[in-house]
């Protein structure tokens, strides 16, 4: 597993068919890496695409850890994430649009994206309780860890099929020898090469390189290079699971918790970030039209298999701990407890059984009300007041018949009593009625577990909605609606600042004259065509809208009447060497300031729309300031 050969990394580089980002997103990347480029230059062109803006600000929510005021704008959504990790995003989400499907037919480019998107996110979520690596940057890295594999199924699809296919009917192939040999580099290497193209930090370079073999790692155990990559391993672990069939999950549970154990997370810790992890997989899946299933909480996952035949109603196996300083007594109860299908633990006191209890997290316990130390109804107290005691059913025995007494044993939270001496069908019999209300509490954490997913698959919807509301999606610029909210902050903007404010009106010439002659789905692809040409060569900071028909508004902050004419100049000329087949397409463009006597933002477009009148009256395709 050597590093790639960079002659061979450029040499397909030079070819231009590497995955990469496109449109909108190149020209964000390619201003992100000019060291002159201001926040609100970032802020403002990013601010031209609403889809990666929507993105952006929640990747930054998740990296701006728990209890801080909510990620709202660009601006503050870039300071979050860094311009690195907030590039790579840009890259990822670029990357998704663009190559959701292809021509390798062996190549399951569906998978691939949900498992790069979990992937991504079990890794910032494993960087908040494990802190090697940067939350900021650790979605990006988890993002792309595989992009390698779609490098290759893009440059060589057929072969690459093939080697896919060949793989998974002989699983004891290890995909990247099968790459070393056929394309003298391998998906892993290529992944790290590519990624340190788009600005990702050095140090994950070796983390991507071997986190899918680890004992090829030349790292000293603790090292932050060795946690990084077993960090990196268990997030791909993590969706290995996600994605897996529901029947083979139990069975990847042991490996899960082994990767966690090396990075000393505990079982319950580990469960819990794979728990959020699934939910924010849903959240981000409709986000970016990505495939995503609604997962079985992890602890469910990694309990023991049920009980066979002659087992409490062949119910999944529940823990019980039995409390009692009685050895003789113990023995008996748990003799008859394993024999009903019963996981079955012992403490000797009340101290004991209150760690053990915290510790394993039983869903019954059996108790003796009389021990030294700390008694039954101490322990019930102590543990009543955890989060997690609350939950646990206690049974507790008792030789006292006095009805005082039990009425204090059900205050301080017992659910129920059983007298000595014992008769151990009777207790069978009334775990097996615990056993029905430990179900039932269950089933109801569930639901507020699907309802909590359900608000939060709604929040996710509403913003898209609001997206779409805002977008104009035959062009894919934003509507007439975002238009006149945008020019309203920034006349108000420029009002306070005394900065310049200009704004260019730029409609199509001969438009009803195409729709009339050839139809409207003619008119539809000069439109596009516009649009596409518009946007190739738009400034950073300037925001074009479809306004209406075959009509753009051009919003421009920061800018003179001068620079606003040059820019509108290159648009018209723009369009006009466009290629359209025989159609001729061109546009009339006028172009105004901000000046003291304008009321408002209307009158500032009322003045552009002068201008594309007088651009009429001069034989069209030209641009008049007014």
């Amino acid at each position: 597993m050597n590093p790639v050969d960079l002659t061979k990394f450029e040499q397909l580089k030079a070819t231009g068919d590497l995955p990469s980002p496109k449109g909108v997103a190149l020209a964000i990347i390619r201003l992100m890496q000019r060291p002159e480029a201001s926040l609100a230059e970032l802020a403002h062109a990013i601010s031209a695409d609403p889809a990666i803006s929507a993105r952006l600000i929640k990747a930054a929510n998740g990296a701006n850890g728990i209890g801080r005021r909510p990620v709202a704008s660009i601006r503050n959504a870039l300071t979050v994430l860094g311009l690195p990790a907030a590039r790579t995003l840009v890259a990822g989400f670029s990357l998704i649009s663009n190559y959701s499907g292809g021509h390798c037919e062996g190549f399951d480019y569906q998978r691939y994206w949900s498992h790069s998107l979990i992937c991504g996110i079990a890794l910032q979520a494993l960087s908040n309780a494990t802190p090697v690596a940067q939350m900021d940057e650790a979605f990006a890295v988890g993002l792309l860890a595989r992009i390698g594999e779609l490098a290759l199924a893009t440059l060589f699809p057929e072969r690459y099929s093939g080697l896919v296919l060949r793989v998974g009917k002989e699983p004891a192939l290890r995909l990247f020898d099968l790459e070393q040999e056929a394309f003298v580099l391998t998906h892993n290497a290529l992944s790290a090469a590519m990624m340190l193209e788009w600005g990702m930090p050095k140090v994950y370079t070796e983390p991507v390189h071997f986190f899918e073999n680890l004992a090829a790692l030349d790292a000293q155990a603790g090292s932050r290079q060795f946690k990084l990559t077993h960090l990196l391993a268990l997030a791909d672990y993590i969706a290995d699971v996600c994605l897996a069939p529901a029947a083979a999950r139990p069975a990847m549970m042991p490996r899960l918790s082994e990767l966690g154990s090396i990075l000393a997370l505990e079982a319950e810790g580990l469960n819990a970030i794979c728990d959020e992890a699934a939910k924010q997989w849903l959240e981000w899946g409709t986000l970016l039209n990505v495939r995503a299933t609604r997962m079985p909480p992890f602890e469910e996952l990694s309990r023991p298999p049920e009980s066979g035949p002659g087992g409490p109603a062949a119910i999944e196996r529940m823990r019980v701990l039995l409390v009692d300083d009685d050895a003789a007594t113990r023995a008996i109860l748990s003799a008859s407890l394993a024999n009903d299908g019963y996981e079955v633990f012992e403490a000797a006191d009340g101290r004991q059984g209150l760690e053990m209890a915290l510790e394993l997290r039983p869903q019954m316990m059996v108790v003796d009300w009389l021990m030294p130390q700390m008694d039954g109804i101490a322990l019930t107290r102590a543990l009543r007041q955890t989060k997690l005691g609350r939950g646990i059913y206690i049974l507790i025995l008792t030789g006292l018949c006095d009805d005082d007494k039990l009425i204090e044993a059900f205050k301080s939270g017992v659910n129920d009593f059983m007298g000595k001496p014992l008769k151990p069908k009777v207790l069978a019999a009334r775990l097996r009625a615990a056993q029905r209300v430990v179900e039932l509490q269950r089933e109801i954490e569930r639901e507020k577990e699907n309802i909590r997913q359900t608000a939060a698959e709604l929040e996710v919807t509403n913003r898209l909605l609001q997206e779409v509301a805002m977008s104009d999606m035959l062009t894919g610029f934003p509507n007439r609606r975002y238009a006149i909210e945008r020019i309203e902050q920034e006349w108000a903007a420029a009002g306070r600042s005394r900065r310049p404010l200009a704004a260019m009106v730029i409609d199509v010439d001969e438009f009803k004259s195409i729709n009339d002659a050839h139809g409207h789905d003619v008119g539809d692809t000069v439109l596009r065509q516009v649009a596409a040409a518009l946007k190739s060569c738009v400034r950073a900071q300037d925001m074009v809208c479809r306004f209406g028909g075959d009509e753009f508004l051009v919003i421009c902050p920061d800018t003179t009447l001068e620079a606003a004419f040059a820019c509108a100049e290159r648009m018209r000329q723009a369009v006009a060497a466009a290629e359209g087949g025989m159609l001729r397409r061109t546009v009339s463009v006028g172009v105004a300031v901000r000046e003291d006597g304008m009321a408002n933002h209307d009158a500032l477009i009322k003045r552009a729309d002068q201008g594309v009148f007088g651009a009429k009256q001069r034989g069209r395709n030209c641009v008049v300031c007014v």
